[in-house]
């Protein structure tokens, strides 16, 4: 069952970008993340201080068109995937969805586009606009509060 595990409060890019950068230190192969937020609310841009972090990519583009973009971390490799576009949740099989979650990390943004596949055991993570910035709330399960509580 997931929990609330914390919540950040981010002033701007650079702390977003931060915050992307601290999560990745405590990420494992198979891990799954479920990013929300609205329209601009930042999914991609902490997924691209996380991706950095990992993987010392120069560019991390957003997978808005693309739906995927890999990288090669250094112990494992990263599949960050923006879902706003698939219209039926098994469009992301023929994404390759199933290689990413058994041999990576999976950063999924728009994950309400999955259904009922979603995989259980994700890292909840949601962005929402605030009067001075973002929030950034992550919950989970007993694991994931005990990893994130290190963040």
């Amino acid at each position: 069952m997931d929990m609330p595990i914390t919540s950040y409060e981010i002033a701007d890019e650079a702390a977003m970008l931060a915050l992307g950068a601290r999560l990745a230190l405590h990420l494992r192969a198979c891990d799954v993340l479920l990013l929300s937020g609205g329209l601009g609310a930042g999914k991609t841009t902490f997924s691209r201080g996380l991706i950095t972090a990992l993987s010392g990519a120069g560019e991390v583009p957003s997978p808005t068109y693309t739906l995927l973009q890999t990288y090669e971390g250094e112990a494992f490799p990263i599949y960050h995937f923006d879902l706003y576009r698939i219209d039926e949740p098994q469009e992301v099989w023929e994404l390759g969805i199933e290689d990413a979650l058994d041999e990576g990390l999976s950063l999924i943004e728009w994950p309400q586009r999955l259904g009922d596949i979603a995989p259980d055991g994700a890292l909840n993570i949601n962005v929402e606009f605030t009067d001075t910035g973002r929030r950034v709330s992550l919950s989970g399960n007993a694991d994931w509060a005990k990893r994130m509580s290190h963040v």
